[in-house]
């Protein structure tokens, strides 16, 4: 296993996630460093992307462009359920999810994280992401196992969304058909589920597994919708989409619009137009789904 890069001030950091393709980061200065009990963590400052988190040498979330994932995460299924209330957020212990969730006034919305830590840690070192949520009294806040709370919870949601790393080591566990068959179970009868799925020009196999499984949980409906995120190179990420009801998708801008209406959703990514217009996928991304 190559060695994590170790950032110092006026320094930079490489990210080698894939063989022969490496990208680089300028570091104003290392914020934080820690080696964990299964990882090593770095939080640096870089003039570009403000502060950046790193375990194990690759790049999580950077501040200056979380904001197109988590709009992307939380808006789109959101406005195409149309009437969602119970909002679960499965991870995302960065507070940036459940930011957006609460920018709808009618919705409330719970947030499962496995480790206390993760939640505190976010708030003490990149507060700018998510603080103020995870402080907000309307925010229901869940320590437990995301997989767990899924089988064993009798509640009902009306949109699940799973922020989640990469399905290798912890997170493989919210990558299984039968955690997406448990996400189904809990999903009200219009229900939508939402998942992190990787960027498919670099990751193409997990697009193709979760396709697969996800159509084998029970859902209508089963695609997946696009964001570039520039911190996550290899152009467009893939999000997956499940839903109990195909008219979730593909709404028409009248109805986009009057959903919207009167909102200050205060985006920076997401319009009414990205809302469709996200489900049209590339090609190469079509082939992937077999």
């Amino acid at each position: 296993m190559t060695t994590p890069s170790v950032p110092t001030a006026q320094d930079r950091f490489e990210e080698t996630l894939y063989p022969g393709w490496r990208q680089v980061f300028a570091v104003d200065r290392v914020v934080h460093r820690e080696q964990t009990e299964h990882q090593d963590l770095v939080i640096f400052e870089s003039p570009v992307f403000g502060r950046v988190l790193a375990l194990d040498g690759v790049i999580q979330i950077t501040e200056g462009d979380e904001f197109m994932y988590q709009e992307m995460m939380v808006h789109v299924p959101i406005v195409g359920h149309g009437s969602a209330q119970r909002v679960c957020i499965v991870g995302g212990g960065d507070g940036g999810c459940l930011r957006e969730a609460l920018k709808h006034p009618g919705v409330a919305p719970t947030l499962v994280e496995i480790d206390a830590g993760v939640v505190e840690f976010s708030k003490q070192w990149m507060p700018a992401i998510g603080k103020t949520a995870l402080e907000d009294p309307r925010a229901r806040i869940v320590i437990a196992d995301g997989v767990d709370f899924m089988k064993t919870s009798g509640e009902t949601f009306d949109v699940i969304i799973v922020d989640s790393t990469d399905p290798h080591g912890p997170g493989e566990v919210l990558f299984t058909q039968d955690f997406y068959a448990d996400c189904h179970a809990r999903l009200s009868e219009r229900g939508i589920l939402v998942t992190q799925n990787g960027v498919p020009f670099t990751q193409g196999d997990e697009l193709t597994t979760s396709w697969n499984r996800l159509r084998g949980a029970g859902f209508a409906d089963v695609s997946f919708y696009v964001v570039p995120v520039p911190s996550y190179v290899g152009g467009f990420m893939t999000l997956g989409w499940a839903s109990k009801d195909p008219a979730n998708r593909g709404l028409d801008a009248a109805t986009i619009e009057s959903r919207v209406a009167g909102l200050d959703l205060a985006t920076r990514y997401w319009t009414p137009d990205i809302q469709r217009a996200c489900f049209a996928l590339p090609k190469y991304i079509q082939d992937l789904m077999r």
